[in-house]
């Protein structure tokens, strides 16, 4: 899937990964995936812990490893143009990259200086991501005082400040409450709305996902089980169950893969988000 230029011709798909493959000594986390994300769309990867989504994450941008060929980021190639992808990414992780000890203005400036943001361009950029997300009133505060869903907010601030064409967002909302968790995606799909950015997303709450993404590919084991739509995946079980039930997302995953997934929700303070990302980051 490819889209159309502003001069009619054909624009490079954000993300085109064929056959990735990846394993940590004798453990597959990753078994040939296929996947396309198609520029200007919010894809969901979604699967329970140990699915094997950060592990493709990772080798999409850039931090594991891939044999030349295997991914492309806006039609660069990964393995052999990683500074180039780099520059067009911006990209969130589940472990805490933010600084308890700084304020959020410095958290959000610390990375436009780490990621080569122009001096002259940078104060302005840093403003910007913190207005972008709701954070302008509470920049100058420490960012140890803010709230779960306040820390994923200045992360996610961290990431726009190098304005990316692809945002990559690894468990965006975990350890929040639902309340925060709406909140974040709120800003997400407003970002979004206003750039026209591409954005891949890893989540195990499939509600978030059959909300907010445009297309969704259902991970377990290391492989894609599925991949469409998520009202065509659902419509897929209705008429495979051949009543009239309205499934969920959730009863599509369990229907593909079965099995428990498990998800929690937690809320708490910076302490409870850092052990609850360690938590995942251990698992997925």
């Amino acid at each position: 899937m490819t889209g159309t230029t502003a001069t009619g011709g054909v624009a490079p798909d954000a993300v085109s990964c064929r056959g990735l493959r990846y394993s940590f000594g004798r453990t597959k986390a990753v078994d040939g995936v296929d996947l396309t994300v198609v520029s200007g769309e919010v894809f969901g990867l979604l699967g329970p812990n140990g699915a094997g989504k950060t592990t493709a994450i990772r080798c999409l941008t850039t931090l594991l490893p891939v044999p030349a060929g295997t991914v492309r980021v806006f039609g660069h190639d990964a393995a052999k143009e990683r500074m180039a992808v780099r520059r067009m990414i911006g990209y969130v992780p589940q472990q805490l990259s933010a600084d308890a000890s700084l304020t959020g203005r410095e958290n959000v400036a610390l990375f436009a200086r780490l990621f080569d943001v122009r001096r002259r361009e940078r104060a302005e950029r840093v403003a910007l991501a913190l207005e972008a997300v709701g954070l302008a009133d509470a920049a100058d505060r420490m960012a140890g005082t803010y709230s779960g869903g306040m820390i994923r907010r200045l992360e996610l601030a961290q990431a726009l400040v190098t304005a990316p064409r692809l945002l990559m967002l690894d468990e965006p909302t975990i350890g929040l409450d639902p309340i925060a968790r709406t909140g974040v995606w709120e800003h997400i799909t407003a970002i979004r709305a206003a750039t026209g950015m591409t954005v891949l997303v890893t989540t195990h709450y499939m509600d978030e996902a059959d909300q907010y993404c445009d297309r969704v590919a259902l991970m377990h084991a290391g492989r894609v089980q599925a991949l469409d739509t998520p009202e065509r995946l659902k419509a897929a079980l209705r008429d495979r169950r051949g009543d009239d039930s309205a499934p969920t997302l959730e009863d599509v995953f369990r229907d593909v893969v079965g099995g428990d997934l498990g998800a929690s929700e937690e809320g708490g303070d910076f302490r409870d988000v850092r052990r609850t990302r360690r938590t995942a980051s251990r698992l997925g």
